[in-house]
């Protein structure tokens, strides 16, 4: 069995198959800067590929006053997990059409679940802590994940074939990245430049400004 991994995403999956190749997604800012935390959705053009299991689970952690991570990619109906691993109690909520909920006061004896069962982006914050921002970005691809500090996902493992890619990312400009295409060829590397135009003031968490929390 070949295994697929996606670095910098909370998503592994596996695929049996003979003929395997690896990509390498590399995403920049318009001014040729990395680009961590873009969300890459992957979408098979060539029919009949066999894909990698898709994990249905993953988890929005809640430390030190923070989520973490400050961005989740996941598929369309997988149910993430919310633990507080803080001493103190949170309360998680979003007002994003796709999917709006609240899960009330709780702590650290408390385990939360919530399934996102419509693709959308879902902007997280906590009612008692405002410094708290978070993003799940629910993908109707069959694969998806995100790049790490240096503006790269790899994904290994994959069939080869002509696939489609997607990025978003939470601070960009309105209006959507130009999608690319890719083929990949049995065990070779391809790889793939995409280009996102963000914002100059970027949107981040920020540690408690009180630390009596």
């Amino acid at each position: 069995m070949t295994r697929f991994f996606v670095i910098c995403s909370l998503f592994l999956g596996a695929f049996s198959g003979v003929n395997a190749a690896s990509l390498q997604v590399n995403v920049q800012t318009k001014d040729g800067a990395a680009a961590e935390n873009a969300v890459v959705s992957i979408t098979p053009i060539t029919l009949g590929l066999v894909l990698p299991e898709v994990e249905n689970a993953a988890t929005m952690t809640q430390k030190d006053t923070l989520f973490r991570p400050f961005v989740l990619p996941i598929s369309v109906g997988t149910t993430v997990t919310f633990p507080n691993l803080d001493e103190f109690r949170h309360q998680v909520y979003s007002f994003s059409k796709p999917k709006r909920f609240e899960l009330r006061l709780y702590g650290q004896d408390t385990t939360n679940t919530i399934t996102f069962d419509k693709p959308g982006i879902v902007a997280l914050g906590c009612n008692i802590h405002d410094n708290m921002l978070a993003f799940i970005y629910v993908s109707e691809a069959p694969l998806v994940g995100k790049t790490d500090v240096n503006g790269t996902l790899l994904l290994e493992g994959l069939p080869a074939g002509e696939y489609g890619l997607s990025v978003w990312h939470p601070d960009e400009k309105k209006g959507k990245a130009v999608p690319v295409t890719v083929t990949l060829d049995d065990a070779v590397q391809a790889s793939a430049l995409m280009t996102v135009d963000l914002r100059s003031v970027r949107r981040e968490q920020q540690p408690p400004a009180d630390e009596g929390y």
